[in-house]
């Protein structure tokens, strides 16, 4: 079995933004990288600063405006305090197409791409009103997503929120546009692309899973998050950890930073047998040069 790559998604801001320990300031949100890449991490899934729309737009979409320089400074800052080079991927694929065209400018390393369409809904605290992303990826869409990573030497990250995402992403690799080994995230996230957190909903989605795909887990369902991601790793898939998907370290109790909840399932991990990827050893894993 191959070693374990952990990704470490730090930022909580807009799934739990009562959280009192989630990271301020771009300086503060690197220095919980580099404690996540010391710990076992060796996937940074950055997501720089930006805004989420307040309303519908006339486009019929709901989603983020991203702060391109402060996404260069976040990401530079990371380089300078890891010097084992973790992978870089940045997130919030609800941004705007235009946006994250100009973000591949950046050279990270890899870029989250929905492969389906969003529909997000977080709201873990009922006091608060729900943060709620809507947009509709369309096939040309990812297709000129396929064409500018390919062409820039980015590694697409395949977001499947269900198995369409799977289907868009072979109809691409068979035009050529998706080099293999692909990668994907299957995303256990609340909302109207919802997928049930549950082992047996893992281990079906897998059983389906073609051969020309690395997974990985992203379960933002606090309850059976540790279960779902233990599950992963007894059948060979990779894990994602962090503030954003789940603060908890255990039942009620808030990690106090995001290297806690890293080294919790590096243990887990251990106790069953699976070594941890290094960065050096993920790159070549995933299929990224250094």
């Amino acid at each position: 079995m191959q070693k374990l790559i952990i990704t470490i998604t730090a930022d909580s801001t807009m799934s739990y933004p009562r959280n009192p320990y989630n990271p301020q300031g771009l300086e503060n949100v690197a220095e919980e990288y580099r404690r996540s890449v010391d710990a076992g991490a060796s996937i940074c899934h950055l997501h720089g600063p930006y805004t989420v729309d307040k309303e519908f737009q006339p486009d019929g979409t709901k989603l983020s405006d991203l702060d391109l320089p402060g996404w260069q400074r976040l990401k530079d800052l990371i380089d300078e305090k890891c010097p084992s080079r973790p992978i870089i991927q940045y997130g919030i694929a609800n941004g705007r197409f235009p946006q994250r065209v100009e973000l591949m400018d950046q050279k990270p390393d890899m870029m989250s791409v929905c492969f389906n369409a969003h529909d997000e809904c977080f709201q873990p605290d009922p006091d608060f009103e729900p943060v709620e992303l809507y947009g509709l990826h369309s096939r040309p869409e990812l297709t000129e997503y396929a064409q500018l990573t390919l062409e820039k030497g980015i590694k697409p990250e395949v977001e499947s929120f269900h198995f369409g995402a799977v289907w868009n992403a072979m109809r691409l690799h068979k035009q050529g546009l998706l080099k293999t080994p692909m990668w994907t995230t299957l995303f256990f996230w609340p909302g109207g692309t919802w997928t049930p957190p549950t082992p047996r909903m893992l281990m079906c989605m897998v059983d389906h899973l073609p051969k020309e795909f690395n997974f990985s887990v992203s379960v933002m369902d606090a309850a059976d998050y540790w279960q779902v991601l233990t599950t992963s790793i007894l059948i060979g898939g990779n894990v994602r950890v962090g503030m954003e998907d789940n603060p908890y370290v255990s039942d009620g109790v808030l990690a106090k930073s995001n290297a806690e909840l890293v080294e919790k399932i590096v243990r887990i991990a251990r106790e069953l047998g699976r070594e941890i990827a290094t960065p050096d050893e993920a790159r070549e894993i995933v299929s990224i040069g250094r």
